[in-house]
Order: C-alpha cells, then structure tokens, then sequence
C-alpha cells in the first residue's frame, strides 16, 4: 500500500489507534474518512481536522450499507478500506452471564469487518490499486484469558486475512492485516494507564514507518507484538501465555 494519494475510509476512527492512524494518514496526503457512531464526535473532528465524516454503526447491517453508499456518493475515488471498529470485554464463561457481552463482540469484531468488505469489495475491484486493512492483534496468536471472545473474534479476522488474500490475488486489491499489541487506549477499563501498553502516538508512528517501509507487506507488525505473535513459532508458546495473563496484563 503506498501511503499517499489515497481516498480511505476508515470506520471506528473517532479515537485510539483509528484516529492517531487517520491524522497520519491524512497528513500524508491522503483524504480520509472517518467513521463513527456519535454526530457531535464526528462534527467536531470535521472541524478540527478537516476529515470527511459519516456516522456508522458496524454492529447494524442496514447502518453499514447506508454509510457505504453515503461515502460512495461523496468520495467515489474511495480505494482504501482500513476496518478499525472494534470492542473488547471480560467476560467469564463459568457462569451464562458472559453471554451477551460475547455476542455483542462477535457481532461487532468479526460481523462488521465482514460487512464492510461485502459493501465495498465490488467497488475496490474497480480501482486501479486499493488495498483492505483488517485489524486483528497479538492475542489472535495467544489467548488473555479474561476475554474468551475478543481472542477468538482477533483469531477470526487474522485467517479471514489470509484467506481473503488468496481470494482477491488475481484482483487490483490488496490485503493488509495490522496486528496491534497492547495500546494505551479505552479498549479496556485502565489500559490507557497501563505501564505494559505500548504508547499510542508511538504505535502509530511505528505503523506508519512500516507501511512505508514495505508498501507489500502483508502483516504491519511493530516489535512490541512479535512476542505474542510468533511465541508457537518460537517455541515458547506456554511461557508467553503465562507472562501474558501475569497480574496486569492489558494486552491486545
């Protein structure tokens, strides 16, 4: 993906990592729109940073194809998809009560990822050169153990990726996943305080440097994941899950 010249979309960018990317993005040249659920959240980012907005709810089918066509309407040159919306919950599945926060992950994580790429797949087959961010993170390749559905959702989307990749090869499309470890950010109660998360300007700035690193690059990876990302490979899968789920570990 180059990183310039791009029209992006960029749903879940009202905070965190989607609007430290989006700014970045967009100061590079790029127009870029950002997607959120709350009207006064996106009028002020439209008059603060001067990005496209439009308000989405991923967790809604008919919110998704509304927006879609919106952004289509608006920007028709929209070649990059980044699918940043996400949400992450403790839950403990030794009592029925984990129930609906599960469902609302799934629904969220992994069904509106998919939603977006079928209300935009046929469009990025027309662009000359487009690419699909998914988001995924280190626990798709080693479980926290307060959150059963997120891993699973973050384990979804990474062999969606890969899959999707395959699928789309022969096309103008591109595939990139972006696997974040722990950020300082609202995902969960306390990590934007978490000595153990990764700063998020750093992050960001991270990302950037290697999207322009290696435009082909299928996975974006800074160090700070590679320890949950490649602990099987390595060999030391069970002590990365045990430092992993040591006291405090807000890790994504």
């Amino acid at each position: 993906m180059n990183i310039t010249g791009n029209t992006i979309f960029v749903p879940g960018a009202t905070s965190g990592i989607g609007l430290a990317l989006a700014l970045r993005l967009q100061d590079r040249g790029n127009t870029v729109v950002v997607g959120g659920r709350r009207t006064e959240l996106l009028e002020k980012l439209a008059a603060e940073h001067g990005l496209g907005t439009v308000q989405i709810d991923t967790a809604d089918a008919r919110s998704v194809t509304s927006a879609v066509r919106n952004v289509l309407d608006r920007y028709p040159d929209l070649n990059v998809l980044v699918a940043m919306a996400g949400i992450m919950r403790a839950e403990d599945w030794r009592t029925a009560s984990f129930l609906a926060d599960a469902e609302e992950v799934v629904t969220t994580n992994l069904l509106g990822p998919i939603r977006l790429v079928a209300a935009l797949t046929e469009h990025l087959q027309t662009r000359p050169a487009a690419t699909i961010v998914t988001v995924s993170s280190g626990l798709a390749h080693a479980p926290l153990r307060i959150t059963p559905s997120y891993n699973a959702t973050k384990a979804a989307i990474h062999m969606l990726s890969e899959t999707l990749r395959l699928q789309l090869a022969e096309t103008s499309v591109r595939v990139i996943e972006l696997v974040p470890p722990s950020v300082r950010t609202a995902l969960l109660p306390g990590q934007e305080e978490s000595d153990t998360a990764m700063p998020l300007e750093e992050f960001a700035d991270e990302v950037m440097a290697l999207l322009e690193a290696d435009p082909e690059a299928h996975e974006i990876l800074v160090e700070r994941v590679k320890f949950l990302r490649f602990g099987e490979a390595r060999g030391d899968y069970e002590q990365v899950v045990a430092a992993l789920n040591a006291p405090d570990p807000h890790t994504r």
